[in-house]
């Protein structure tokens, strides 16, 4: 289908904008490389100049692209991409991110079985340079990165999209006002849009999808296994921590460390030897929150550094990425952060999976549905403020009966839940 003269005006009048606006791009990045070194490297691929760097070998077959944005798309599209790397051995995969933690994972799950660059800005030139560099036959993208531009630029060359695991909440879809002409015309370019639940594939055709490419998948981060080493990391870590009790703080963004800190020094009067265990969402955050317990007076040790809490340690911080569903497997409550700030809510399925309760904040409009279903099943409890954190995990540590019978339901829903995956193949038809 060619553009007529509304979508040329229309995509002509937002590519203007997006290069007034190239050099706020450099200053975001610069901005951000103070809080994380690595936004100051590889700015080429943001622009999509690669210069002499290697593409995967050539005399692969055709290219499969998956785009999984940061962290939390990556471990979505996990089992997906290893099923298509054993599916077709023969084709070369490309999987793109935008920030440093997501190809930090990206390369610790696959490493040389990929290859791996960062998504270019929604610039015309950046995102023709980069589709007729890697000339993907399928183009994957992972819940919710609608760039018109890009989109656009796949239709135009006769690449399908499919937008997988797709989630859209009522916020998202009012946020999308003012762009709404545009991104209504780039939506209807999309072969596919894989829904995660009937509310989402709703709000996709009121953006703009045709509704006959629209179909409920269910979530795929269902389908995240249990590691084959489990087992064995539980044993390793009560050896160096010791058999006590354990939460775990998840996901926490700096408005929520407070409510954290405070809350664990209160329940240690009551269990002195209580240990929290914390998680930041971002990696700027690791080295201020172990400063934050330390100056608390709180024996803190570190993934990076130590490996393991010790017995006498208070706080353990899990400064590495990717490993933090396993530290679910030994605590016996968790906090989901991203929930007390407005944020939205955080991954709910993997304390579910892990069997333990939890407990959120009530900023959880990214999982509604997800959260809405945990709490209905009795697995998880909302406060309304930071102010009661500490009284509810407070409930929660001194009746394990309570945890037992939370942690079951959670469990049993999170399986429940399996199937995206298939569901996901046949509905793209890979």
């Amino acid at each position: 289908m060619k553009p007529d003269f509304t979508e040329r005006l229309l995509r002509g009048l937002y590519s203007l904008a997006l290069y007034a606006l190239l050099p706020v791009t450099i200053y975001h990045l610069v901005w951000r490389g103070f809080r994380h070194p690595a936004y100051l490297s590889r700015w080429n691929e943001r622009y999509a100049f690669y210069g002499d760097k290697v593409a995967q070998d050539p005399t692969m077959q055709r290219t499969l692209w998956v785009h999984a944005v940061s962290v939390g798309e990556v471990a979505a599209a996990a089992a997906l991409i290893n099923t298509l790397l054993k599916k077709y051995p023969g084709r070369r995969m490309v999987v793109t991110s935008i920030t440093p933690t997501g190809s930090e994972r990206v390369q610790a799950l696959w490493g040389d079985r990929i290859e791996h660059v960062y998504l270019p800005y929604d610039l015309p030139g950046a995102v023709g340079r980069f589709l007729d560099r890697y000339k993907p036959s399928q183009a994957l993208i992972m819940e919710t990165e609608l760039w018109p531009n890009l989109l656009f630029g796949c239709r135009d060359r006769g690449i399908p999209v499919a937008i997988l695991n797709a989630r859209l909440s009522a916020r998202s879809l009012r946020g999308y006002r003012v762009l709404a002409p545009l991104v209504s015309r780039a939506l209807r370019t999309v072969t596919r849009v894989c829904a995660q639940t009937a509310a989402d594939s709703e709000r996709f055709v009121l953006l703009g999808a045709r509704a006959e490419s629209v179909v409920v998948t269910g979530n795929l981060k269902f389908d995240v296994t249990d590691r084959d080493d489990a087992d064995a990391f539980v044993e390793t870590f009560r050896r160096h921590a010791g058999r006590r009790m354990v939460w775990i703080a998840a996901s926490t963004h700096p408005d929520e460390e407070l409510p954290v800190l405070l809350a664990h020094r209160r329940l240690r009067r009551r269990w002195p030897d209580l240990l929290l265990l914390w998680a930041p969402r971002h990696p700027e955050r690791f080295r201020p929150v172990v400063d934050r317990l330390r100056s608390a007076g709180l024996r803190t040790a570190t993934r990076s550094e130590d490996r393991m809490a010790g017995k006498d340690d208070a706080a353990f911080v899990i400064d590495t990425l990717g490993e933090l569903p396993m530290f679910f497997g030994v605590s016996d409550v968790a906090f989901v952060g991203g929930s007390l700030q407005d944020i939205g809510g955080h991954n709910l399925l993997e304390p579910a999976a892990a069997g333990i309760p939890i407990v959120t904040g009530p900023h959880l409009h990214n999982f509604t549905q997800i959260a809405d279903a945990l709490k209905a099943a009795g697995a998880m409890r909302v406060v309304e403020s930071d102010e009661v954190l500490g009284d509810e995990l407070d409930v929660l540590l001194g009746d394990p009966e309570l945890r037992k019978k939370m942690g079951k339901a959670g469990r049993a829903l999170a399986e429940s839940g399996r199937g995206a995956l298939a569901r996901t193949l046949t509905a793209v038809r890979l």
